[in-house]
């Protein structure tokens, strides 16, 4: 599967729909994008993971990257997981990343928790 980004706003949070390989050639993008939303006073943030494949270490700490900075200040933001699959949670929970994020089943659950 090629990778595809898109973001969808909603009136509680914004969401970040990513499919394919988050990888070193994509993770960039989908830094941009994230950073786009947080300078744009976007906090309440929904990675949407149902087709995603894989993620390396560069998508990783663009998410890390991502919660220390809805989370600095003033800011009352958050960044959710929606849609993960099994294989991605296990990667999350590998890292330990599992303590930093929570987890939806699906982006209309994890809008709806803001």
């Amino acid at each position: 599967m090629a990778f595809g980004l898109s973001v969808t706003q909603h009136k509680r949070a914004s969401v970040v729909h990513v499919s394919g390989r988050l990888d070193s050639s994509t993770a960039p993008q989908f830094e941009a994008a994230i950073q786009k939303l947080i300078d744009g006073g976007h906090s309440q943030l929904v990675m949407d993971l149902s087709a995603t494949e894989y993620m390396s270490s560069a998508a990783f700490r663009a998410l890390i990257s991502a919660h220390k900075q809805v989370h600095k200040g003033t800011r009352r933001g958050d960044v959710l997981i929606a849609g993960a699959s099994p294989k991605l949670i296990e990667t999350f929970k590998l890292g330990g990343f599992d303590e930093l994020f929570k987890f939806y089943d699906n982006q209309v659950d994890a809008v709806g928790s803001f």
